[in-house]
């Protein structure tokens, strides 16, 4: 799914004109019990409590493609009779409310999540009515072409508030506050079936992980049944690793600069080719270490250990391997951060037969908040607002 495609379905998840006809929760203790159950029409909450858990929702659909937002197809299994796709199936094309599906459902989740505490299943039903888009990109009410039945699942942990002293306003005075259960952000959440092309895709989940380090694996594997990508940071970490290997020892500083200006601009000609995430191939990674001069014969064997290195999926995201708002250059004692889009600032040269650094500033310099002037090193007086 791209980003347009998930902020459309994001933006019914609003008071005005929801469509959301059911909800359904399920509240488990640190021993796994099913402490009480939540099944009822969304539409008759409070307003109150109807703000709260479309807040809780719109998180799952919040975050960086590629990074915390992962399109993810089944695996082979899943469309076995008892796998996860045909199961989602039936949960959809209940809406949730069919209780022996349900709790199968939630008997899933919990044999799943990794959490020793306390937290919260939700899960909501919806239906919409795609508009037609016209050539130049305008929406269409009256022009659907189809109709778009999702569910979407949020998994919060719950916490307990700290104990203290709160303030009464019937009484207008301070009173020890006891101590309640609040439900967090959700660490886990998934929308099935994706949104594709703005259109139904039963292949593919969307699915929303909190934690980019470390993914749920037992839970991809157990309630989605889908290939399990790397999280975003080990694929920085494994993309990393394959260039120090594929350029061995006789890495320097130009090549792996050169590298670095070369994805990006990779990343800016995926975005005009296609609105999906970019994201690396072994063949695409080969040809930028290609362009930025990595000689032939270290890249031999390369997409092979691309593939080995980039996990089920196969792929590396732009937005996980290039860090997009830094270029980082350091030493044992120095640490340079640089402007991405200016890289051209720092190169390296020898100097009485050292090889340094070289930085180039222009006429503002600040040493530790302070202007100086970078021709002689005289402090520039500044104006202060008092």
């Amino acid at each position: 799914m791209t980003k347009k495609e998930i902020n459309e379905i994001k933006g019914l998840l609003e008071i005005e004109d929801c469509s959301i006809d059911h909800l359904i929760g399920c509240y488990v203790d640190g021993e796994k019990n099913k402490v009480t159950r939540l099944d009822q029409l969304f539409l008759n909450l409070p307003e109150e409590e109807m703000h709260k858990y479309l807040e809780l929702f719109r998180k799952v659909l919040s975050g960086t493609p590629g990074r915390n937002l992962l399109d993810m197809q089944f695996t082979t299994d899943a469309y076995a009779e008892d796998g996860a796709r045909p199961f989602l199936q039936s949960l959809k094309a209940c809406g949730l409310k069919d209780p022996d599906i349900v709790e199968k459902f939630y008997d899933k989740v919990i044999n799943a999540f990794d959490y020793p505490g306390n937290f919260l299943i939700l899960g909501i039903h919806q239906t919409y009515d795609i508009p037609g888009v016209s050539n130049d990109g305008i929406e269409m009410d009256d022009a659907s072409d189809e109709i778009y039945e999702y569910i979407l699942a949020a998994v919060c942990r719950v916490s307990l508030t700290k104990p203290g002293l709160g303030y009464d306003e019937g009484e207008n005075t301070f009173h020890n506050l006891n101590q309640a259960h609040i439900v967090d952000a959700p660490d886990l959440g998934f929308l099935f079936p994706a949104f594709t092309d703005r259109s139904a895709d039963e292949d593919r989940v969307l699915f929303y992980t909190k934690d980019t380090k470390e993914l749920q694996q037992d839970f991809l594997d157990l309630v989605l049944n889908c290939t399990i990508p790397l999280p975003a940071v080990e694929q920085k970490v494994a993309f990393d690793q394959l260039v120090a290997e594929t350029l061995g020892p006789e890495a320097d500083f130009e090549t792996v600069k050169t590298i670095h200006e070369n994805l990006k601009e990779f990343v800016e000609e995926e975005k005009k080719e296609s609105p999906q995430a970019p994201a690396l191939d072994s063949k695409k990674a080969k040809y930028v270490l290609e362009k930025s001069g990595v000689p032939e014969e270290k890249l031999e064997n390369f997409e092979e250990h691309f593939e080995m290195a980039a996990g089920e999926e196969g792929k590396l995201y732009a937005a996980n391997i290039m860090p997009a708002r830094k270029f980082e250059v350091k030493t044992p004692d120095v640490v340079i951060k640089v402007n991405p889009d200016r890289t051209d600032l720092i190169r390296t040269e020898v100097i009485n037969g050292e090889e340094c650094l070289v930085i180039r500033i222009d006429e503002n310099l600040e040493v530790n908040g302070v202007s100086v002037n970078p021709q002689t090193g005289e402090i520039i007086e500044r104006d202060v607002e008092v």
